[in-house]
């Protein structure tokens, strides 16, 4: 039997969350357990729900990505999905599974 990645997604964007949910609905290994659109939100959705992965947007209103993550304590893999090329670097710094950038293409999801 596969393992089930559970999955959060945290994007300021209402549409950014909804296409990256549609591309996801195509790996039956990735089940999406919930969504926030701040840190704050996603703070809660983090502890609460415990996921495996979390696809993180870095720049928000209130704190960015990489700001939230210094205040997180999680297990999770993530992967930062973003429009700017240049936080790549320091994703990986941070020991980032990966870096998507919107639009996020199905092949390179994959």
């Amino acid at each position: 039997m596969k393992k089930v990645f559970r999955a959060v997604i945290i994007d300021d964007e209402k549409l950014a969350r909804e296409d990256l949910r549609s591309l996801l609905e195509e790996f039956q290994e990735i089940q999406i357990v919930g969504e926030a659109g701040n840190a704050e939100e996603a703070k809660t959705a983090i502890a609460e729900l415990d996921p495996d992965l979390i696809f993180l947007d870095i720049q928000m209103p209130g704190k960015n990505g990489f700001e939230l993550l210094s205040e997180l304590n999680t297990r999770a893999k993530i992967i930062f999905v973003t429009a700017y090329d240049e936080y790549a670097i320091k994703a990986f710094e941070v020991n980032a599974q990966d870096y998507l950038l919107k639009p996020v293409n199905s092949k390179r999801l994959q």
